[in-house]
């Protein structure tokens, strides 16, 4: 079912890249894999990345492999849509929907409920096609950056119990409220907004059954913080449902990867002591 296209050695460990057959985006998948040096199985960390990504940025710009080898910790960073001449793209040729933004929702509008499932992928059948790996999947945490933030986010909110902890760089924490977030659920999810509120972190945080805490890191000096991410309303929201939150604002910090990568051990070590209780 997986079939290996690359793999290199690397803090004496393997970073693995897999495709396999997605009966659920129904095309093919690809997916990244570090895993370190042992027999395993490995607990497990599911990185989602962000707009106009694929499953390479995470691995070759966040520096993730030292630490993870340390700690002992497989990342595994899947794509972040279905590909392929039978996917429908953005019909206005833009980079914020379609190819590469698949918004880990499960589209419900034609063209794209047959294909944009990223929610399903990431939760149900990813998970399936892992299990010939040597991973510890009940030993599982989730972390994203930007739209992958929002990933995260409502991935750990809508499944109590699945994801020992979760965690997110610069998410976009209100997508029924931005300019992104109404451009991908108005075309995903039709013109219903209440709908539009079961993927939305904000909004899921006033009804989880869990109270698992959230760790996210906000640069200040972000090009897109006022109008697309909006941290302050999920802290918001956070506050009144007495809901645990640490939102970390750094001075300075733009939306790249060289903000992720400067703060990328905290969240590893973080996830790590989750994943070992």
């Amino acid at each position: 079912m997986l079939t290996k296209v690359a793999a290199n050695r690397c803090f004496g460990g393997d970073q693995i890249q897999f495709t396999h057959p997605s009966a659920v985006t129904g095309g093919t998948m690809t997916f990244s894999v570090y895993l370190p040096l042992g027999t395993g199985p490995f607990p497990v960390l599911i990185w989602l990345s962000g707009l106009s990504c694929t499953d390479q940025n995470f691995v070759t710009k966040a520096g993730s492999q030292r630490l993870a080898a340390e700690l002992g910790l497989a990342i595994v960073a899947p794509d972040t849509s279905p590909r392929g001449a039978h996917v429908p793209g953005d019909p206005d040729g833009s980079w914020d929907f379609g190819h590469s933004a698949g918004f880990y929702v499960d589209a419900t509008e034609a063209p794209w409920a047959a294909n944009y499932r990223m929610y399903s992928y990431i939760r149900d059948e990813l998970p399936s096609v892992l299990g010939s790996l040597p991973l510890d999947l009940s030993r599982l945490s989730i972390s994203g950056h930007s739209m992958g933030g929002h990933g995260a986010l409502i991935l750990a909110l809508k499944n109590p119990g699945r994801y020992r902890s979760v965690s997110a760089f610069a998410p976009i924490c209100a997508p029924s409220e931005v300019p992104w977030g109404e451009k991908a659920f108005g075309r995903f999810l039709g013109a219903d907004r209440a709908l539009w509120k079961d993927w939305d972190a904000t909004a899921l945080v006033a009804t989880a059954t869990e109270r698992q805490p959230i760790l996210v890191d906000q640069g200040l000096s972000d090009a897109f913080l006022e109008k697309q991410l909006r941290p302050e309303r999920l802290e918001q929201a956070c506050a009144e449902a007495a809901f645990p939150l640490e939102l970390r604002r750094r001075e300075g910090y733009d939306h790249s990867y060289y903000f992720v990568a400067s703060f990328l051990e905290e969240h590893l070590r973080w996830h790590a002591r989750a994943l070992r209780a």
